[in-house]
Order: structure tokens, then sequence, then C-alpha cells
């Protein structure tokens, strides 16, 4: 159960949520170009942060969606309920300058919604770096080949085998719609608070809680995200400035050392955790599943260290990172804003965890003893 500490813990970390470089705030914007903006989706985790973002610039912003996720969460905004699969009706006769797409899976969803829309100003899709054919095994930048389907409107739901492919129709499809006047914003792991996924929460999480604590492979061994507030940030400067094409919107500016990680989980928890680096063969072979179980973390590299996502033309177009410290702290205040025993999504269960423990301890017992 939580404790009185947990809370307190909680208490002093809140206004870590809204800490950190406002990455817009340097960027001088006249009156006289106010956006009108729809968001399509934007109440869930990258739609709230979007929303302030662009409320920090002075634009006006309107919600498009079903009405079923935090209805109330901006009770002042404009709200259009609608289905865009269904019905699209509240969007007749509606202009924007710049349109805001979070939600689009299917290459239908795409078509509808830029053929209503045609007549607005910009389009900014959110997409994928699960796009790239081979993101996880080589090195990888906007040019890298694309997976695709031989028939992608008859995928009737989404498998993490089509998921990347479908995303690239959808970019597709946005592009043929919206000509000339598109962006496809390609993030990695969308990290921070509101996150629903625990992928990366888990870290700060497990480490709050204390004792040894299971790490996989080697600490220098790099991983890359992106905090969400910096994308909804990187986002609003896209519309602003109506840049066109494919970015990769992945951070931070060089991938973060799971040993750095950690430590900075440390730090902001005040624990006293002992990190436990495992052998990532050894992890394998005792079933520990990469990502799920070790979140980050994508199996052992083939090469010297895991391959990377370029952001180099992202950052050209704008792309700020706000720090480690404040990533990581943010994140833990909003788990323990929840509740510091809620069950996380994602991550080794306890129990597991301890039997993995014991078992690599041997491991090395039996190592040194037979030396």
């Amino acid at each position: 159960m939580s404790t009185r500490r947990d809370f307190l813990k909680a208490a002093a970390l809140t206004s870590a949520l809204l800490a950190g470089p406002n990455l817009l705030a340097a960027t001088s914007r006249r009156g006289d170009d106010k956006m009108k903006v729809l968001i399509i989706g934007g109440t869930r985790f990258l739609g709230p942060h979007t929303v302030e973002a662009l409320r920090a610039r002075g634009h006006e912003v309107t919600l498009f969606n079903r009405g079923r996720s935090n209805p109330g969460l901006f009770p002042d905004l404009e709200q259009l309920t609608g289905d865009r699969r269904k019905d699209l009706s509240a969007l007749d006769g509606r202009r924007f300058d710049a349109v805001i797409d979070t939600c689009g899976y299917f290459p239908r969803d795409l078509e509808l919604s830029t053929a209503k829309l045609a007549d607005s100003g910009f389009y900014c899709f959110v997409s994928t770096v699960s796009v790239y054919k081979s993101a996880d095994d080589e090195d990888t930048d906007e040019s890298s080949e694309l997976l695709s389907l031989e028939h992608p409107e008859a995928e009737k739901r989404i498998t993490n085998e089509n998921y990347g492919a479908l995303k690239n129709h959808c970019e597709q499809a946005a592009m043929k719609g919206m000509p000339g006047k598109c962006v496809n914003v390609r993030p990695g792991l969308i990290v921070g608070p509101r996150d629903e996924t625990d992928r990366f929460t888990y870290w700060p999480a497990r480490i709050a809680r204390g004792g040894r604590v299971l790490a996989p492979g080697k600490p220098d061994w790099g991983t890359q995200y992106i905090d969400v507030r910096d994308l909804a940030a990187f986002i609003v400067r896209l519309c602003e400035r109506k840049t066109t094409g494919h970015l990769n919107a992945i951070g931070p500016a060089k991938p973060t050392p799971m040993g750095d990680l950690l430590a900075a989980c440390k730090k902001a928890a005040r624990s006293e955790a002992e990190i436990v680096w495992a052998d990532a063969d050894w992890l394998a072979a005792q079933g520990v599943q990469a990502w799920g179980e070790m979140p980050l973390y994508m199996g052992k590299p083939k090469g010297d260290r895991p391959a990377i996502v370029s952001n180099v033309k992202a950052v050209a177009a704008g792309l700020g990172y706000r720090g480690l410290d404040d990533t990581v702290s943010a994140t833990l205040a909003y788990h323990l804003s929840l509740g510091a025993d809620r069950k996380l999504r994602a991550g080794i269960d306890p129990d597991k965890e301890a039997k993995v423990l014991a078992a690599w301890d041997a491991k090395l017992k039996s190592e040194q003893g037979a030396k």
C-alpha cells in the first residue's frame, strides 16, 4: 500500500511535471501569427502535452475525437465529437491553419481526414520509427528502407507484425492527401508524464522501490527515447514553420547509456538500490524478455553497440531536449501521483526478478569456486 512517505515523495517531486526549459519560449512569435489548430485525438498522452504547448504559444486549439478518453480534460476548448472512421461530419466546412493527427493507424484513417480537411493549411501526422525495415539491426536515417504491406487496406487490426508497415502507408496517404503541406513525424519510444505504457516508467518506479534491481547487458549500451514534452514542442514548431517531409523525432541528442539512466533514477528517487547487471545471453536463456520485461533494452546488439536512429534532420529542424534528470524526475512524480503500489504495465514480475537474481548469484558463485 502507499505510505505517507510515498505521498510526501510525490508532493516533493510533483513540481518536476512543470520543470525544465520551455523549448519554445526563446522563439518570438508575432500576434498575427496565431494559428487555429485542430488536434485529432488530444486527450491521452501526447495530445494533452501538445495542447499545452500550443496554448503556451497563444494558438487557438480545437479537439476532434470520440469523447471517450478523459472527456472533461479541457473544458475550455472547442470539442468536436465524431469518429474518424465513420463520422467526420463535425468537420464539415471547417478549415484550420494546422492539423495535428496523433491517432492514425490505418491508411483509410488518413484518406478520410485529409479529404475532409484538404483546405487546411498544414498537416502534421505523428508516425513512428517502427516504419523502418531494419531499425533494430543497423543505424537508420530518413532514407532507410521502409516496411510495407501488399494489401494494407485489407488489414483490419493492428499487430506487432503490421504496425510499422501500416504507419508507413498512413504516411503515404497523408502526403497524397495534403501534397506540399504535410510533415510525417517519426518518434521513437515516447516517455514522460501521462505515459500509460510504463515502458520507461518501470525503471524509476522499480529503483524507487529499492533493493536489488536486475539490469540487462552492459551499463554503457546506449538507449533512445523522446520526452513527450520535447516532442510536443517540436510538433508546434513544425506547424508554425510549415516544415514538410519526414523527420525522426528521437532523442536524446546522443543515446543515453543505460547505466546513466539508472543512476539518474537513483538520484531522482533518493534510492540506495543496488543495480545488478546480468549477461545478455544468460538473461535470454533464463527466459527474460527484452523490451517487455527489461524495458528500453532491445536485446544483445549484433555489433559493439545497439543500432541507433539518426536525429540529425530533426535537430536541424528545431528538435531540442531537456536534461535526463528532468525526464526521470517528472516521470517518477507522475507515477507516484497515481500511487506507488500500482501494478505497472511493463517490466519483469517481482517474483521472477528475485528468482533470476538468485540464479545469477549462484552462477557467479559457481564460477568463482571453479577458479
